[in-house]
């Protein structure tokens, strides 16, 4: 239940309609118990004796002990005084109140459920907009101990299922408790002995209802995670396909996926029939309880001569009414054990701490003006140490080329100095301030980062390279492809940079990519750039002009470069040379040359290749 309550805490922005709901039940709870009270007048005038000749006159109220007997009398009254003491014109007299009254309960009916149709799609989008912020919130090292497909099932299916199982409980929790709370009230005017003896039997039949749905939770987990798997392989299918047909591992995946489908559809079945164990249980017990009130209802009438005919069908109208909310309320029960565990899961990652977090008196910076530096910084992804005692001073406007073998750390100084990852030990300092101390949107706004993986987005050139500037014009784009020199293929394509790019750019080829990619950070025009192999997808000859553009556009940047082709970075002002973590040479490029240590024998490998 803590679960659900956290749901509702979602609900506050939408209170006035939460206001009109309850309002409206309050009156459909109110005229629908009227509306079977109103029967007995209708039944005392369908029953009564032709040899029964009374005079009615006006009764006096003599306490809520006779409540029930004031109110058929005045009732009785009214309708005698109306209809002039003909029977037919009182009959058309009181099925005409019956009728407005159950007009007007279904009136007040529609206008809880017009309110809550608002409130519960409210409820549903907000918090599908909380899942999907706080996604995109989390630092990198929370997705890679995820599997994609388990945050797509959360965010899509576990919503879901939270939509039509949880939430509309949010209906029950004003309109059922006040059609029981009205109708008790009317039995108890009616007869106290059978409303007495009825509320013996209640209790004893949710019981058992309860009973029945303790392990729902368990199942419903167990089903949702399955989502997840499915959801992972489809996924990585789609991701690896080239790979799943190249090296014939159809049948793998395939029978993976069947695993998966299998074992959903054993969950499945479980949990559906838990379900529907339900509704047949529960009516049961009610017509059970109904033939009980029925037999001790007929000795009140027959026997003890307490309790009148038309009364008593009345009440059984009333005892009939309760059990439909009371059922209700119990599939309600069902259904939040169901969607407890999806609110569960959806509530782990939106209360997942992001260590990444701003500080609250973070600094905005807006420039940069002298260097950045890396101060005997270690760092590990997992057990052993990536980076150890790392220590680098890159001044303002010049270019520092780091280089090595793969896995020598690399890479993973980029993903610091842009905050994707927290150093472990030491600190990186832009212009003498921490970046822990810097806000993370004012960091990255100082960096244009180009990634070895060109990851571009399904949308046009356009939109994909404004990325980094939502107000740039149609001829800035331009010219930043012209510098990426990928104006050259742009320009033949059908609608140029209107051009739809497909799934992760798939409709152009690998270089093609990679110089939207370089272009997207240079329309960005940062102080620094980040290039992690920028050029490694690109052939030779795109390579030299995308290499000349670089050089050009880095003139006026800081620069730090990860190359894999030692033979674009030259130029660098600086050669960084890493191996396991940590710097072994450093210096210009003739300079290393000329030492015949490390980064010679980098030179001399590639030679071959």
């Amino acid at each position: 239940m803590n679960h659900f309550f956290n749901i509702l805490r979602y609900a506050k922005p939408y209170k006035s309609f939460a206001i009109g709901h309850i309002i409206s039940n309050v009156f459909f709870a109110l005229f629908g118990a009227l509306s079977f009270i109103a029967l007995i007048p209708m039944l005392d005038i369908l029953f009564e004796k032709k040899d029964k000749i009374e005079p009615i006159v006006k009764p006096i109220y003599k306490g809520i002990g006779s409540l029930k007997d004031f109110y058929k009398d005045y009732l009785a009254y009214q309708v005698n005084l109306y209809a002039e003491n003909d029977p037919q014109k009182a009959l058309l007299l009181v099925v005409g109140l019956i009728i407005s009254l159950f007009l007007l309960k279904n009136i007040f009916g529609y206008l809880a459920n017009y309110f809550m149709v608002f409130l519960r799609n409210g409820v549903v989008r907000d918090l599908r907009n909380a899942v999907y912020k706080k996604t995109v919130e989390l630092p990198l090292s929370y997705f890679s101990e995820q599997k994609k497909g388990d945050i797509m099932a959360r965010v899509t299916n576990d919503v879901s299922t939270l939509q039509y199982s949880m939430l509309p409980v949010l209906e029950l929790i004003a309109r059922e408790p006040l059609m029981i709370i009205f109708t008790i009230i009317m039995m108890l005017i009616i007869s106290l002995k059978l409303t007495v003896f009825v509320f013996i039997f209640i209790p004893l039949s949710g019981i058992i209802i309860s009973k029945i749905g303790k392990s729902l939770k368990r199942k419903s987990d167990r089903v949702q995670s399955e989502q997840g798997v499915i959801l992972s392989t489809l996924e990585e299918t789609l991701t690896g396909l080239r790979i799943i047909k190249g090296f014939n591992a159809e049948y793998k995946f395939d029978t993976k996926f069947r695993e998966s489908t299998h074992r959903f559809y054993n969950f499945s079945n479980k949990l559906l029939n838990r379900q529907n164990l339900a509704s047949p249980t529960s009516e049961f017990l009610g017509i059970l309880v109904i033939s009980i009130l029925l037999w001790y209802g007929g000795q009140l009438v027959l026997v003890d001569k307490s309790l009148d005919g038309s009364s008593f069908i009345a009440y059984m109208g009333l005892a009939y009414n309760i059990m439909v909310p009371a059922k209700a309320i119990s599939r309600g029960l069902y259904n939040i054990k169901q969607g407890n565990a999806a609110a569960e899961r959806i509530q782990e990652i939106i209360d997942t701490p992001n260590p990444l977090k701003d500080k609250e008196d973070a600094i905005t910076k807006i420039s940069f003006d002298s260097q950045i530096e890396f101060k005997n910084i270690s760092f590990k992804y997992l057990d052993e140490f990536v980076l150890k005692d790392f220590s680098l001073t890159i001044p303002k406007g010049k270019t520092v080329a780091l280089v090595g073998q793969s896995g020598s750390g690399k890479s993973t100084i980029t993903n610091l100095i842009t905050r994707f990852y927290h150093v472990n030990k030491g600190e990186i300092l832009i212009d003498g301030i921490n970046i822990n101390d810097i806000t993370t949107s004012s960091l990255r706004s100082q960096l244009g980062i180009v990634t070895q993986d060109a990851i571009l987005f399904n949308d046009s050139i356009k939109n994909n390279l404004k990325l980094g500037n939502d107000n740039a014009t149609d001829d800035e784009i331009i010219e930043a492809l012209k510098i990426a020199n990928a104006w050259e293929f742009v320009k033949d394509l059908p609608e140029t940079i209107e051009t739809n790019i497909g799934d992760s750019g798939n409709k152009l080829s690998g270089g093609q990519k990679q110089r939207l990619s370089i272009a997207r950070a240079v329309l960005k025009s940062p102080p620094i750039m980040v290039l992690d192999e920028a050029t490694s997808a690109l052939d030779t000859e795109s390579e030299r002009s995308v290499q000349v553009a670089l050089e050009n556009m880095m003139k006026n940047r800081t620069s730090i470069v990860i190359a894999h082709r030692l033979s674009t970075i030259q130029n660098a002002d600086q050669i960084v040379v890493l191996n396991k973590g940590e710097i072994v040479e450093q210096g210009k490029h003739n300079e290393l040359i000329a030492k015949k240590g490390v980064y010679q024998k980098l030179v001399d490998m590639q030679s071959f290749e």
